[in-house]
């Protein structure tokens, strides 16, 4: 039996949003509140709190990802350089999963913190 591994060769992303992240927080704690509840939970790679809305899977959307390009709706972005594991705030607490362990999340990281306009100067 062969074995083979063939890491993701592009990832292309249609829209990105970045927040302030005392902002980010506010709002998905209103969100969560208002939706009834449950712990949202948001990824951290690199001094970036990320979240991506994926594409349906759809035939189109298979193929372009059996030939190693991924495709997101958008990505949710701040920059938030250390990392925790739990925010509460405004009565909501928020979990952060460190996916740093990832290399694309970590290319990810990078490139959305060179885009950022709130980076650390």
């Amino acid at each position: 039996m062969e074995i083979s591994i063939e890491p993701w060769k592009k990832l292309v992303i249609h829209e990105v949003i970045e927040y302030k992240f005392d902002d980010w927080v506010k709002q998905i704690a209103f969100s969560s509140r208002t939706s009834g509840g449950g712990i949202p939970t948001m990824q951290w790679a690199n001094g970036i709190v990320f979240s991506p809305l994926n594409f349906p899977t759809t035939n189109v959307i298979m193929e372009e990802q059996l030939k190693g390009t991924l495709h997101w709706s958008s990505v949710s972005f701040a920059i938030k350089e250390k990392f925790e594991k739990q925010i509460v705030s405004e009565n909501a607490t928020i979990n952060l999963v460190d996916v740093s362990a990832n290399d694309i999340f970590n290319k990810l990281a990078d490139d959305l913190k060179s885009r950022s306009k709130y980076k650390i100067k």
